[in-house]
């Protein structure tokens, strides 16, 4: 891995604003090739407890800044992600295994939290409620929650990072961060930058460990983090919350997802199939809020799923490097043998693997893209997210169906439609039980519009004016006037 710029390339954790290389070191490797990439120091509760401390004594400052000062160093940062885009996204391939031009969108869109969160620092507005008593003026105010803890996941190293620190430093609050121990070189290089920038000591730590668990506990039972920030499985967001219930502390979810993605036969079926591919095989499918359910009304579904497997051809495997690869492998083996336990699931209860259904010819974590035709849901893929290249398609009749049949799950994170009627537009939107809606669209993230889910997917929002609230406290003051 060759970089324009050595130093972001950093393998001992952010604590106080000093790198620390700790007693203990953790492997970190290509999924692509399996090499070793770098031995990253592993710390635990001890170093976490240290960096919570640092945090804690630099956020009274941090919060005494202006929104306007702490917005500029946001700024800086946000310049610095952009002038070093093709270092990041090197380094988010060789340890995550994206394609590189997607890993450098991924750079990009991660930068623009920085970009917005640094503007919205400016307006963390309160309030004046009109009084209710005569000689009194009530106000609301808006402050910072004070040290927040966020932990990050794996397939979107860098940008789950800034949705999480951006909007947290904006209000004023320090951040203890987790990466996940798959991908900490890519937390570590923006926290280099986040140095550079002018970020000051204490105000953002990285804790690098190969055990999440004793990091997680600590920050959900240490009495000086105030709030918990999490992306990741519905399963440890659960463990997370019961930790934190101990203190009462402040939340907010992005867990797992079910996504549908729904096909009207008077949409365009084109677009659909493009769409579906977007969704589907973005990240070789490991995203939370990829098509996990393709449903397809029976009238247009033989024409729809010619056209997927058309497209799905088209899709080359590789190591992200490579021109023109679009799919790079699985993070690690037991994400492979789960892909395969679902696609013989499917096999096995009656599925059509019309295309794929095994390991890829290159071996180790790669995976063929492979299209199920005729799913059913009493099939495991149904109920579980595929976290793979697996497009796995059901039929269905009319618009009811359609509903219940999307919203037949736990998860209500994302969901995709594709129709052309204006009436069935709205009617289906607000019958999804899902946070996000896209309506002929593939893509929904964005800066500025508010990310998360519903149900067992979680709560709080992450982007927009809305993602800083998660971040504010607000304080109603009575005030009485004194008499003249």
């Amino acid at each position: 891995m060759k970089l324009q710029n050595p130093s972001l390339l950093k393998t001992g954790a952010l604590i106080d604003g000093a790198w620390v290389a700790g007693n203990k070191k953790f492997a970190v490797h290509n999924p692509a090739t399996g090499a070793e990439l770098a031995q990253v120091a592993d710390l635990g509760s001890a170093e976490t407890k240290t960096a919570i401390a640092a945090a804690k004594a630099a956020q009274g400052p941090w919060a005494k800044l202006t929104g306007k000062q702490r917005g500029q160093i946001l700024r800086c940062w946000f310049e610095s992600m952009v002038q070093n885009a093709d270092d990041l996204a090197a380094i988010m391939t060789a340890e995550q295994g994206k394609p590189l031009a997607e890993a450098k969108g991924e750079i990009l869109y991660a930068a623009s939290f920085l970009e917005w969160f640094g503007e919205e620092a400016k307006r963390v507005y309160g309030d004046i409620i009109p009084e209710t008593k005569p000689g009194t003026r009530i106000l609301v105010m808006k402050q910072p929650v004070g040290v927040v803890g966020s932990i990050t996941p794996w397939n979107f190293p860098s940008a789950m990072i800034t949705r999480k620190c951006a909007p947290a430093l904006a209000a004023g609050c320090t951040v203890v961060l987790k990466p996940a121990k798959q991908t900490p070189l890519s937390a570590l290089a923006l926290g280099e930058l986040a140095i550079q920038a002018g970020v000051p000591k204490g105000v953002l730590n990285i804790i690098t460990s190969s055990n999440s668990s004793s990091i997680g506990m600590e920050l959900c039972t240490n009495p000086d983090v105030r709030k918990i920030g999490f992306t990741g499985s519905t399963e440890v967001g659960k463990i997370l919350m019961q930790q934190a219930a101990v203190g009462v502390k402040k939340m907010s979810l992005e867990l797992g997802g079910n996504a549908p993605f729904i096909v009207f036969d008077d949409a365009d079926i084109d677009a659909a199939v493009a769409g579906a591919i977007i969704s589907k095989f973005r990240n070789a499918g490991q995203t939370c809020v990829c098509a996990n359910r393709i449903f397809v009304q029976k009238k247009i579904a033989a024409e729809f799923n010619k056209k997927l497997a058309a497209a799905m051809a088209q899709l080359k495997v590789g190591n992200g490097t490579e021109n023109g690869v679009t799919i790079g492998p699985l993070i690690d083996q037991n994400a492979v043998t789960k892909v395969q336990e679902l696609v013989d699931d499917a096999r096995s209860q009656g599925a059509v693997i019309a295309l794929g259904g095994a390991g890829h010819a290159l071996g180790g974590l790669f995976y063929q893209p492979t299209l199920i035709t005729g799913a059913t849901p009493k099939m495991r893929l149904h109920a579980e997210e595929i976290f793979g290249p697996v497009a796995a398609v059901y039929e269905f009749t009319d618009e009811a169906e359609a509903i219940q049949l999307a919203n037949n799950t736990e998860y209500g994170l994302a969901a995709y439609f594709y129709a052309r009627d204006l009436g069935r537009v709205f009617r289906v939107a607000e019958a999804l039980e899902y946070g996000m809606v896209a309506v002929n669209e593939a893509i929904l993230s964005t800066e500025v519009a508010p990310f998360g889910g519903i149900k067992e997917s979680g709560f709080g929002r992450e982007g927009s004016f809305y993602g800083i609230e998660e971040y504010v406290e607000t304080k109603y003051v009575l005030l009485g006037l004194p008499q003249q």
